[in-house]
């Protein structure tokens, strides 16, 4: 659900730069492995580190990240389009499932569901949930919150796929029924627009969700400053025995990596959102400061304008051959550091994704992309690349620029704030830049992202990209067939390099850092959403912070 818009989110730093020398070694950083649930045991396999329950209860757990949630859109999660929007919402709203750490979808609001056929959801109920003003959770409040999330211009109504009709029976069974297959719709359900919202509240007014957060979620909000903290405190109606194990939650906001670090180093934070691909060798030498680096199903992709007047990308040979001369093993080594993954349109760590190296353009060699620009009549091309100037897309657009070079093609780069650089993107339609670099959230299903590549659908890329009518119906089948869906999404994957108005590029690898003596934390080592606040309510707390 989520639009090019995440890539303004975005608040890297990289320690080592990125120069042509380079391009033949990358970045080193030292990796660690995040301390067991106790001591002597290995965490579980899928998670980077399990909370220790051996550990008392209590206590408050300070956190530093680097963005707060969308100011635009106010506290309404089903209009939440970022990342971070989400991590800091999920901390008070929950959905009627979830996914674990190899990507399953599992029970949450709802402890069982069958599907007795391909078109037919029937959800049961958990029983004993409650909204954190007391009142129980019904069936009229999970019909009324899809309801109005497919009515909604929320991006992640389309995720939902083709639901034909939501209804009840009973207080404690919802059934939704589809027009046709959608095999990603329980992985739709997994986030946080999805939530289950207080229906009853929202109706007669009481309660307006862009500005109270009101769900079944562990932990209640005491206070928000924009872009300067947040205050949560338990919530002890919560219907989870035994959590939140942590009595509060402070979130400080501090957009510069420098402070998180510090906060780090001095005790002032438990655990910290990093940028730094080197972050684990700047942290070296801290006492009782351990890094993780958690892959996530993000990527990154590059925007190659089709709608601007005379475009320099308006012919597919001329985008065939920027496809061709990138080098995406070269950007995840360099850029960053060797933590990042080469990827296809469906992200790669997904079940079911393709295999970038058997892509059309993984195949051909520097001499056939310069052909391709020669029969274009494109040999001397030059463009800009638009960037956000936060890391690490600086480094990644010099590797595209080193890249592109060997085919004859030159880049200037153009590094521009978040605000600048989204209303070049996103402010006009057609847009006007040239290129551009932004990323993805890879979600939880290799279809979901698929999605984005038809802007009928997608709507924010409209003001840059065509329509492929071949292509959105290979994306359609794809998502609807169960039986031979590995090959559906291959045919997805090598029609959309061969279009190449959106170029996938490598995976965006989350880097966090906690003390070992203040806090046990629970990280699935994959996250599929971005939310590494996922499994905060079992969270363990050592001593005061």
């Amino acid at each position: 659900m989520r639009t090019q818009r995440l890539a303004l989110r975005l608040a890297l730093r990289l320690a080592c730069g990125v120069t042509a020398a380079l391009l033949a070694s990358a970045c080193a950083a030292t990796t660690t492995t995040a301390p067991s649930t106790a001591p002597g045991q290995a965490a579980p396999k899928g998670y980077l580190a399990e909370a220790d329950q051996s550990l008392p209860a209590g206590g408050t757990l300070n956190l530093s990240v680097h963005i707060d949630s969308g100011a635009a859109t106010g506290y309404d999660p089903q209009l939440a389009d970022v990342a971070t929007t989400w991590q800091l919402l999920s901390l008070s709203y929950e959905t009627l499932v979830t996914v674990g750490p190899d990507f399953s979808v599992q029970p949450l609001l709802a402890d069982k569901w069958e599907t007795p056929d391909p078109k037919t959801y029937v959800f049961h109920l958990r029983d004993g949930v409650t909204f954190s003003n007391g009142r129980e959770m019904t069936a009229d409040d999970v019909v009324g919150s899809l309801k109005r999330l497919l009515a909604s211009k929320s991006v992640w109504r389309g995720q939902l796929g083709p639901v034909k009709s939501v209804t009840k029976d009973g207080d404690r069974t919802v059934k939704v029924t589809l027009s046709e297959p959608y095999t990603p719709f329980l992985a739709a359900l997994a986030n946080i627009p999805a939530a289950v919202l207080p229906m009853k509240e929202i109706d007669d007014k009481s309660v307006d969700p862009a500005k109270t957060l009101l769900g079944t979620g562990p932990y209640v909000v005491e206070n928000h400053r924009q872009d300067v903290s947040w205050t949560f405190k338990r919530n002890d109606k919560y219907w989870a025995k035994g959590k939140p194990a942590a009595d509060a939650v402070n979130i400080t906001i501090a957009p510069e990596e420098a402070a998180r670090i510090a906060a780090l180093q001095n005790g002032g934070a438990a655990l910290a959102t990093l940028g730094n691909v080197d972050s684990a060798s700047m942290l070296a030498g801290a006492k009782n400061v351990q890094v993780v680096t958690q892959a996530t199903t993000d990527f990154y992709y590059l925007m190659l304008n089709t709608q601007a007047p005379n475009s320099k990308f308006a012919d597919p040979r001329v985008r065939q051959a920027v496809a061709i001369a990138l080098d995406q093993q070269q950007i995840a080594d360099v850029a960053l550091g060797g933590k990042g993954r080469p990827t296809a349109v469906t992200p790669a760590g997904l079940p079911g994704a393709c295999d970038p190296a058997a892509l059309p353009s993984a195949s051909k060699s520097l001499d056939e992309a310069k052909k391709l620009l020669a029969e274009a009549g494109a040999q001397n091309l030059t463009f800009t690349l638009s960037i956000f100037s936060t890391e690490p897309a600086p480094a990644v657009a010099q590797v595209i620029q080193q890249n592109l070079q060997q085919a004859g093609i030159t880049v200037k780069i153009e590094q521009l704030d978040e605000a600048s650089w989204s209303g070049k993107v996103y402010g006009k339609a057609p847009a006007e830049f040239d290129a551009a670099l932004s990323w993805f959230a890879g979600y939880a299903d290799p279809g979901m992202v698929t999605k984005w590549w038809n802007p009928e659908t997608a709507g924010f890329n409209v003001g840059f990209m065509k329509p492929d009518k071949e292509l959105n119906a290979l994306i359609d089948a794809a998502n609807k067939d169960t039986e031979q869906r590995d090959k559906a999404l291959s045919a997805v994957c090598a029609k959309a390099d061969a279009d190449a108005q959106m170029i996938p590029l490598v995976t965006r690898p989350a880097t966090v850092a906690f003390r070992t003596d203040a806090l046990s934390p629970s990280l699935y080592a994959t996250e599929g959403y971005g939310n590494v606040l996922r499994l905060i309510a079992d969270a363990r707390v050592k001593k005061a912070q």
